[in-house]
């Protein structure tokens, strides 16, 4: 294998680090053919640049910053200020883990301080040992600051993740020191090409292990946008009921205030008291009892009393005013939906002295503040800190119900806190108005 094609691969591995290294800060701002023509843009950019400054170091190191900033602005959809904080960055991580491996090797005696080609096989090897632990500095970067895919994986999948370049070090490490003697030509040949070789596996690993999170977040969403429509189509249609029975008691309210007047006539005082006292005791029963000035709260927190009344459940209120309140239907329903259910389902599982359900839905101080505290007989599971679910029936439902929460009020800008003490379950919620 040629010096030059060495330097070609080694570069290509450089920007393809590069890429995902700036793909964890944004977004990529095409997709398609593009990608490709950027990538090989670049490529040809580093490539003329590290021959032609090669006895320059620090212009060399400014240029690179510089084509690198340029051409990932062009890539990732971010500020050219950030593109150029990034680049530098990663051009300093590049450079000091390179340093940080060959003065390792040198005190390990993997490769010796003698002045020769610049990609012999021992330098090209431990260039490589420098440049995939540069890829692997970046996974775990990623790891804990991109938000998607790899947030899907679980701890589990990342070990299997970073076991393939960890084996990778290893493998070329060990290559530096058993054949550093290495003479004949096909020897260094199979040795370059295996190397290289491992190095491309790293490359499809990862493109592998990508889109099989792409695919698990497609799913995922694809669940949460059923749960929504589902939810969304069981809200409206309750909304629409509640229009036809205000249509059918309004007829109704007719025909009674006739009888009233007819009894009034009649001068029947007694009958018309009791009939009177008839129809005021089923108004406390009337599915339309709460009224918060706004008809999406009104029909959620409605049905769910109702609902919360046949199962026996003690369900308190706090509201206030929510006719100004800056919340999108949708995700009124996905909060206030998602809460309830979970809570009454909980409830449910209690005895029947104690199925508590306190809820608070007002706006205070410019704050929307939503709170419920519910009774519960099972335990809460928590994962990382946020509950995983309840051992209840359908626990992966619920678990997408917390999510889908948890989803809106990051969108509002909101905070929120999770915790259960004797036995019962709290669920608390700020949202800036």
């Amino acid at each position: 294998m040629s010096d030059l094609m060495a330097e070609i691969l080694i570069i290509f591995f450089e920007v393809f680090c590069c890429k995902i290294f700036f793909e964890i800060f944004g977004k990529v701002r095409y997709k398609g053919w593009i990608n490709i023509v950027q990538m090989i843009a670049l490529e040809c950019s580093v490539f003329i640049t590290s021959r032609v400054l090669s006895d320059l170091f620090i212009i060399k190191q400014i240029v690179m910053v510089s084509i690198f900033a340029m051409f990932m602005f062009w890539h990732i959809n971010i500020s050219i200020k950030k593109s150029f904080i990034l680049a530098l960055l990663y051009q300093a991580m590049i450079l000091s883990i390179d340093y940080l491996i060959y003065f390792i090797s040198i005190e390990l005696f993997l490769v010796s301080e003698i002045a020769g080609k610049k990609y012999s096989l021992e330098n090209v090897l431990i260039i490589l040992v420098g440049k995939i632990a540069a890829f692997l500095c970046i996974l775990i970067v990623g790891r804990y600051l991109r938000k998607k895919p790899t947030e899907m994986l679980v701890d589990i999948d990342w070990f299997k993740i970073l076991i393939f370049p960890i084996f990778t070090i290893i493998i070329i490490a060990a290559m530096t020191s058993v054949f550093r003697n290495t003479e004949t030509f096909e020897q260094v040949v199979l040795l370059l090409i295996s190397s290289f070789g491992m190095i491309g596996m790293n490359v499809v690993v990862f493109y592998l292990i990508n889109n099989v999170a792409d695919r698990k977040v497609q799913l995922y969403e694809d669940r949460i946008f059923r749960l929504k429509v589902k939810s969304q189509a069981e809200m409206y249609r309750s909304i629409s009921e509640n229009f036809d029975n205000q249509k059918k008691r309004t007829h109704e309210y007719k025909n009674q205030i006739s009888c009233i007047e007819a009894l009034l006539k009649r001068n029947q005082i007694s009958k018309l008291e009791e009939y009177v006292k008839g129809i005021y005791s089923k108004l406390d029963k009337e599915v339309d009892a709460i009224d918060t000035n706004n008809v999406i709260v009104n029909a959620i927190l409605n049905i769910k009393y109702q609902e919360a009344e046949e199962q026996g459940i003690v369900f308190v209120l706090r509201i206030n005013d929510l006719s100004g309140l800056k919340i999108e239907d949708e995700d009124i329903v996905t909060i206030l939906s998602n809460l309830l259910n979970n809570a009454i389902e909980a409830c449910k599982k209690c005895d029947v002295s104690r199925r508590v359900l306190k809820l608070k839905f007002v706006i205070e101080n410019g704050m929307i503040k939503i709170g419920i505290r519910n009774t519960f007989a099972q335990p809460v599971l928590y994962e990382n800190g946020e509950i995983k679910s309840t051992k209840l029936a359908q626990t992966e439902k619920h678990g997408v119900g917390i999510k889908n929460i948890i989803g809106v009020i990051k969108k509002y800008d909101g905070s929120y806190v999770i915790k259960d003490v004797d036995q019962e379950f709290f669920f608390s919620i700020i949202i800036p108005e």
